[in-house]
Parts: C-alpha cells; structure tokens; sequence
C-alpha cells in the first residue's frame, strides 16, 4: 500500500499520534524501515493511514518497557511520513518512514489505546559562520573516510551528502547512515538543536569510528601478513630438507630430534612412557618451532626424558653405622630410631619391598623435620620436603592437565626429578595443616600418594603416565593427628613424640644449639664462649617452657648475641657462662617453680596435668565456698566435657558427705564457684577429673594438698579413676615445673613404662591409683588448715 505524495514538504499538525520506539532513533530526512507490533502502536498506524501519515515517533526511555506512558518517553523526538506500509501474517505491520522535523512533547492530551500530544516543533538553529562550514566540510570528509574503511557500509552512501543543503541536514543525513553509532548518542544527537555542537558532536564520533576501523584494517593486515610468512616459511623450510635430503647433510631441527629420541631411549622408561614420549615426539617432528603446541610438546617430553625411571641410590644396611649417625644427629627419641633400624634390618634381609609410609606427631621443635634428613643419611639416600600446610589446590599434588597454559607436573613428581633417584626420603610436612576448597582436597589426592598398594601406578595429570613411588620411603609429619583425614590416617604408621625432658635437652644444647648460635654470631665455640651445664639448665627451666628446644635455641641466641657485642667493644676475652652471668643477661628468669608451692598454700587448690598440641603443661584448679543457695559456678573458658567432669565430682563429694566427714547440708546454704586460671585459653577434656575432686575436698574439709604433687584421670560417679591419655607429655610437664609427685591412674601404668624414660621416673615419685579415696589418702594433708576466716560446719 503506497500513496504518491507531492514534493512539497507536507503541513504538520499540533497534535500528533505518538509512537514510542525501542532502540531506535529517526532523524529528519533520514529513510528507515520500521516494525510496529504491539496493539496501541498498530492502532494508531492504522489511523494514521487514513488521515495525513503524518505522526510523532520518540524512543522510550527502558527498552524493555510494554506499554510506556509519556513519562517513559524522552522529551524530544521526529515527525515522521509514512510512506509504506504492509501488513503481516501474524498482525504486525512493516513500515518505510522518513523524518522532517524535530519536535519536542509539549503536552499529554491523551494516553490509551494510544498516546496523543501537542507538540513543539524544533528548527535548526543554524548560523552561516566559518567554524559551522569548517565543521560540515570535516564531518563530510571524515564519513567518507569511514566509508571507505568499513567493510559493512556500501561506497554508494557517501553519495547522499550530495542531497545536503544545510549543515543540519549533512548532520543528520551522516548520523542516520550510521548503524555503528552507540543508541544513546543518536539521542544525544536529536535532542542537540544548535547546528555547532551537533556538528561537533558528529566530528568527535566520527573521528573514534575512523581510528578504530583503522586500526582493525592494520591488524588484519599484519594478521594477513603473518600468515602469508609462515606459510611462506614453511615452503621453504620443506624446500630445505629435500636438498638436505639429498645432500645427505641434516639441519639443526633434525639433529635436536635425533638427540631427544636417544634420549627416549636411554632413559629406561616404562613400556607405556616410552611409547607417549615417542608419540610426541613425531607430533614434535611435523610441528613449526612457531606453532603454539611446539613448546608444549617440547616440555612435555623434556620431563619424561628427565624422570629417574631406573636411576636408585644403594641403601646402608650397615644397622650399627646407621645407630651411629641417628645418635649423632638426635638426643633420645629412642622408639623412632629403633624403628628406623627394624627397617634397614629388613632390607638387609630382603632388598625387595615396599616401604613403609611413617608418621612423626609432637609438638613444634622436636626435630620431627631434621629427623627426615637424619633418616636419609643413615640409610644413604637422597632428601627432598615439600610443605603442606596451607596448600588447597588437589593440582599441587597431581599435576595439571597439559590442556591449561603453564601446566605443571604436581609436587610429588617435580620432588622426584629434583632428587634424581627413584627411592628418596620423601618428607611430606605439616600434612595436618592441608586446607580444602573450591579447587579440591589435597588430602584426598594424597590417599593414592601414600597407599602402598596403589602408588605403584601413580599418575599424575601432567605425565598422564605411571610411576612407581613403592620404593619411595615417605614421612609425614604433624603437630596434632585429629585434623588429618581419617581414610589417610589410616594409611600411615603413626609415632608420637612427646617431648625431651630437661637432661635432653641440656644434651641437646651441648652437642648442637651451642655450637650451632656460636658460628652463626662470629664465635668460637671451642675458644670463645662455653656454657656451664648449670647455665643450660637454668635456660631450659627458667626461660623457656616447651615440649622442644626452638625457644632454648632462642635464648642460647640471644645470649651469645651479648657476647659478640662485648667482643665487638674490645673484650676478647673467652666467655664461661654461668647462671649469674645468664641472669645479667636475660634478666631474671619468666617461670619461677615456686609458683607452685605458693599457690597451694591454701585449701581448695589442686594442680592438674593437661595435653596440649605444643606438649603437656600443669593447671591449677581453685574452689572457693561463700554463703548461698547450691550453686556451682564455672570459670575459665571450659568445654562441656570438663563443666561435666566438675559436675560428676561434686555429685560425688555430696553422695560420700558423711564418709568426708562433712555436714549433710554443707551444700544447702553453699555458693561454689570453681575457676581454672588462664581464662583466656579453652580448657576441655575429662582428664582433670580426679583434680576437680581433690580441689573441692581440700575446699569442704580444710586440708591442704600436699606441696608439690599434681595429678591427672577422669573420674566416675562411682569414684573410679579411668584411663587418660597423653601421659607421657603430662609427666614432662610436670618435670619441668619442678612437682615430684604425680598420680596417675592404674590403667595407665603401661604408658607410664613404656613412653616416660627412666631417668624421669627415677627422679619423681609416681603412684599409680585406682579410686578416688586413694588419691585423697595420698593427695591431702592429714590435719585440716583453715584459712583466718570463720569456718564452715564439719562433723567430727
């Protein structure tokens, strides 16, 4: 449906029909087809179509909007003609329609089935002046420009300029050509009525548009041009080997193939390996140097050529040599070295055989890692750690794959090549400290690591190959077992290693932290500086407190630092440490032990031994009483188990009141409250149960516990003293604060032999108890020692 119009410009109405657009902006003179679907919009087309074909066309403001009222709209919009218009199948209409003038939305004047407003119409305000000509002159040649360059835009539309009267229309002829212009600029560019800005406008976009087809053009040009070199390359190099070829001579390619694949051959590798390698090999022979996959195939093979496939170090299975450097290297730690010697004792029997995978648990500065390095040199192997801790990513373990850019064997892998030898000590610490998150477990990853019934196939993700890690001897280490995976547990052989006691550690600083700090400080240890036994032991007793010897390090440090500085100042003379000469130094010592005796002065106080991830350590319990109505009051930060344990023990005082001597009612007209000392740190467990009753004893009856004694076991409401564990940490402890005196339970009496050396069992006093009368016989004094209060009711 076409209608002839006449060439004049048709007369324009006040009111006008308003059709909202999506996304579109029409400028004036400018042509476009358009697509109208939605009911009011069809409506008002149709109507137009019998009247003038004259109406307004805005762009609404959200594209996404249904039915947009005139709020919706932006202000300023064109007058359109329809010249064409068809319909659809499906209801809709195709329309061509051509802008004449910019108006702007003066007033609503109706808003259903479709929008209907009087209007202003806009002219252009166009001033005849140099910079407008200027501006017309380079916004025309800059569209022909970008014309030319644009491979979607015919050459047939820098024509259309010719059709330009004014500077406006040339503005609006060129924005409404181009299709590459942003939405919200067109708009901009409608709504700018003042001819110099629109033109300037226009220059500015015009010139982006330019530069970046420009630019497009030169990258494809050098992309063109590439492409033609290599291929040109890749003639000439084909061109070359057949020369080559039939000079019999061979280029350096051909020579760096041949050495790889004697390479492949001599490495002793794996049926399977071989046979990849040489896969990659002859994908590496077809492949420019310049192609992309060159470098991965090239890397790929230089690690399978590098593995030790075969190469192995011979083990000593001299046992009495092996004793010999263990000893050198550690003080005590008898039930590892008498492990480590079981298994060169079996190797010396059988070569053949799986090694074990072990576990050292302690606290920190035990030696468990410099125990890894003593290990390797008894049995004359080579070491190589990794850490653990804090790793999260599963590909730190297995590798990535060889798709990923940068991709790399897993730690494991790269630790063997580093080694150079099939059956290293193989060091895995702080496999307690392993994290997960979104990129895996890393502990689920070691579960193929450390079986010896699967790491005989170990695949990493990078290799993609299998390698046999059953001759690897791996030790693990840890701080506290509860956080590794049960499944990983499982596969390990777990040793404890509680601590060193005070004579090991004087032993320790003698042999290795002395002479060690003195050559690291510019010292002599042999001329210099010499520390007295008496000295080692005020600075393992006094100044530090630890299952280890890190902090003795520390302090024997800081104590040559002083004697360097006096050298430095012009004393040279040899230095004998002493314990006054410690004191003058450090100052006077952190932990006192008559702390001890002093706290337990009063009834109501009982000392506890407690585990700890860093070794054992002493606790104090106190109970005090004051008048009130059968409360019980915890402090100290406590667990459940250990506010139970509290509860189990007084629920026995009161069911044993008459046997305690104590008043049937004590408790009816008592406030108990009972605090653990250090309430900033969490206290849990029930082995402070025989200490909780102790305390609350000595509290009811007046008696005193007995100057230097601690204790430790879980108590029942029968008054049975159960089984606890880390026993020998707790012994330690109590060594180390100086108590003599400790109870334990009966059941406990094989830890006791077995795990606390004889010389600390020798110097202490230890009995082993089975009910809770026992350990109050032995635990309080006989006679009752009331403080200078008055005192609570307690029968004869």
């Amino acid at each position: 449906m076409t209608t002839e119009r006449d060439e004049k410009e048709p007369t324009i109405p006040d009111v006008l029909g308003i059709l909202p657009l999506r996304g579109t902006v029409i400028f004036p003179q400018a042509v476009t087809p358009l697509a109208v679907g939605r009911p009011g919009s069809v409506r008002l087309v149709q109507e137009a179509l019998h009247g003038s074909r004259i109406i307004g066309a805005v762009m609404q403001r959200d594209p996404a909007a249904d039915d947009p009222r005139a709020q919706g709209l932006h202000a300023i919009g064109t007058v359109i003609l329809i010249h064409k218009a068809m319909k659809q199948p499906d209801g809709t209409l195709r329309l061509v329609v051509q802008g004449l003038s910019r108006f702007r939305i003066a007033d609503v004047l109706q808003e259903a089935p479709f929008l209907r407003a009087r209007i202003q119409r806009l002219v252009d305000d166009a001033p005849s002046t140099l910079e407008v000509e200027a501006l017309a002159r380079t916004a025309s040649t800059l569209f022909q420009k970008v014309v030319s360059l644009s491979p979607t835009l015919p050459d047939e539309l820098a024509n259309i300029l010719g059709a330009a009267e004014a500077p406006g229309v040339l503005a609006d002829l060129i924005a409404g050509s181009l299709p590459s212009l942003p939405t919200a600029l067109r708009q901009e560019l409608l709504e700018t009525v003042g001819v110099a800005e629109r033109l300037q406008r226009l220059v500015a976009a015009l010139t982006k548009e330019a530069e970046v087809l420009e630019l497009g053009s030169k990258i494809q040009s050098e992309a063109q041009s590439e492409m033609s070199k290599s291929q040109r390359e890749y003639y000439l190099r084909e061109q070359m080997k057949a020369i080559q070829k039939e000079l019999g001579d061979g280029d350096d390619r051909t020579q760096e193939i041949d050495a790889l694949r004697k390479k492949i051959d001599g490495a002793g590798m794996t049926e399977e390996a071989k046979s990849e390698a040489l896969r990659e090999l002859d994908r590496l022979a077809k492949m420019p140097p310049a192609a992309a996959e060159y470098t991965v195939a090239r890397t790929f093979i230089d690690w399978l050529v590098s593995m030790p496939w075969q190469q192995e170090t011979a083990d000593n299975v001299d046992i009495a040599a092996a004793r010999t450097i263990l000893d050198e290297d550690h003080e005590g730690l008898e039930k590892i070295k008498e492990r480590i010697l079981e298994y060169i004792a079996v190797k010396k029997i059988r070569q053949a055989g799986k090694d074990p995978i072990l576990c050292f648990v302690g606290p920190p500065g035990v030696g468990k890692t410099s125990l890894g390095r003593s290990i390797a040199r008894a049995l004359g192997r080579k070491f190589h750690r990794i850490s653990l801790g804090g790793m999260r990513d599963e590909a730190e373990i297995r590798g990535h794959r060889r798709t990923y850019i940068g991709a790399l064997p897993g730690q494991i892998i790269q630790g063997l090549r580093r080694a150079g030898t099939k059956n290293p000590v193989f060091m895995l610490d702080e496999v307690d400290k392993l994290g997960t998150d979104f990129r895996g477990d890393p502990a689920s990853a070691l579960l193929e690591v450390l079986d010896p019934e699967q790491n005989v196939s170990f695949r990493d993700h990078y290799l993609d190959v299998a390698f046999d890690l059953s001759r690897v001897l791996f030790v693990t280490t840890a701080n506290v077992i509860d956080t590794v995976p049960p499944a990983l547990r499982d596969r390990m052989e777990i040793i404890p290693l509680a601590g060193y006691t005070e004579e090991e550690k004087i032993a320790i600083a003698q042999r290795h932290l002395v002479p060690k700090q003195a050559r690291e400080h510019g010292l002599d240890p042999a001329a210099d500086i010499e520390f007295t036994p008496e000295a080692l032991r005020l600075l393992a007793r006094g100044y530090t407190r630890e299952a280890g010897v890190r902090n003795l390090e520390r302090e024997i440090a800081s104590v040559c630092r002083k004697v360097a500085r006096r050298r430095a100042e012009g004393h040279p003379d040899a230095v004998r440490v002493s314990p006054d000469l410690v004191t003058s130094f450090l100052g006077v010592p952190r932990f006192e032990l008559e702390e001890v005796e002093e706290r337990t002065r009063v009834p109501g106080v009982a000392i506890g031994l407690a585990w700890t991830p860093v070794g054992g350590d002493i606790l104090f319990i106190e109970a005090t009483r004051m008048q009130g109505k059968r409360t019980l009051t915890l402090t100290g930060q406590l667990g459940d188990v250990m506010k139970e344990s509290v509860q189990a023990a007084l629920s026995w005082v009161r069911s044993h009141a008459d046997e305690l001597g104590l008043a049937p009612e004590f408790w009816e007209t008592s406030d108990i409250p009972v605090h653990v000392p250090a309430g900033a740190i969490p206290k849990d467990g029930p082995s402070a149960g025989v200490t909780m009753t102790t305390a609350l004893v000595s509290l009811l009856t007046g008696r005193r516990v007995r100057s230097g004694l601690a204790m430790t076991g879980e108590v029942s409401l029968a008054g049975r003293v159960l089984p606890v564990g880390g026993i020998k940490e707790k012994v330690l402890a109590a060594h180390r604060a100086g108590i003599r005196t400790v109870l334990l339970p009966k059941r406990n009496a094989k830890n006791l032999v077995e795990d606390v050396p004889l010389k600390v069992r020798e110097e202490m006093t230890i009995h082993l108890v089975d009910s809770v009368p026992d350990v109050l016989r032995l635990a309080l004094e006989a006679t009752p020692t009331w403080p200078e209060v008055e005192p609570f009711a307690v029968t004869a």
